[in-house]
């Protein structure tokens, strides 16, 4: 039961990860500034991996999408592969999982569930590094830039997609890892019955009877011989 309910904690942990995740791909606020002046004129200039836009005081938006994949910067190039690889990582995960889990009636005899389980463990390891990866190379672009005194183009600040790509991928590295604890405690629990197994198997083993008979007229010889020596003191 107690392995069961580890399961159970890391799926949710890694499911709930892997929806952060997959919201943060198209969220729009990867990068965001800001210009202040009358209520008029103030806008905001935000982007993400997909397109740039402005947004004035009324709400209005002006979006300018990237117009050719390969004329973007190598960054944000990496960026796309990372985020798009995390989000298959995470939905293979989320399927391996749901088949070896013990709670679950599919996936096959125990050894097989264990193997899947391992398996969906190391997919939400690697779509929480895919991702946190991805978000760190995008964050650092960004504080290089703001922080770059010969840098005179419009300086932007970290965007709350950013923040949530992080927490998500905090929650699929946790969930990856108590999903391979809960694979370590499940073998070493299978191994403990089978010992004992074995070890009942051998205390409940019947004696066979022509090895009782060989085994009694021995034990008669040896008190016999005995009982001849001492006969004559």
């Amino acid at each position: 039961m107690g392995h069961m309910a580890t399961e159970i904690v890391a799926f949710l942990l890694s499911v709930s990860g892997w929806i952060l995740v997959s919201s943060t791909l198209p969220m729009d606020h990867w990068k965001v500034s800001s210009v202040d002046g009358t209520v008029i004129t103030t806008a905001t200039f935000w982007s993400n991996l997909w397109k740039t836009c402005v947004t004035d005081s009324t709400g209005v938006s002006n979006c300018k999408e990237f117009p050719s994949m390969l004329a973007l910067d190598a960054y944000i190039q990496l960026c796309r592969g990372l985020m798009i690889a995390s989000v298959c990582l995470g939905f293979l995960g989320c399927s391996l999982a749901l088949v070896g889990m013990k709670c679950t009636r599919i996936g096959g005899s125990e050894p097989t569930k264990a193997r899947l389980t391992a398996l969906a463990g190391l997919h939400f390891v690697l779509c929480g590094l895919c991702c946190i990866t991805a978000c760190s190379i995008y964050a650092h672009r960004i504080t290089t830039d703001f922080f770059d005194p010969l840098f005179i183009a419009q300086k932007f600040e970290l965007g709350g997609a950013l923040f949530i790509g992080w927490a998500g991928s905090v929650l699929c590295v946790l969930g990856g890892l108590v999903f391979c604890l809960s694979l370590s405690e499940g073998f070493t629990v299978r191994t403990e019955y089978t010992y004992g197994r074995r070890a009942s198997f051998a205390t409940a083993r019947p004696v066979d009877s022509r090895v009782l008979h060989a085994e009694t007229q021995r034990a008669q010889r040896d008190s016999t011989r005995r009982f001849e020596r001492n006969a004559y003191v």
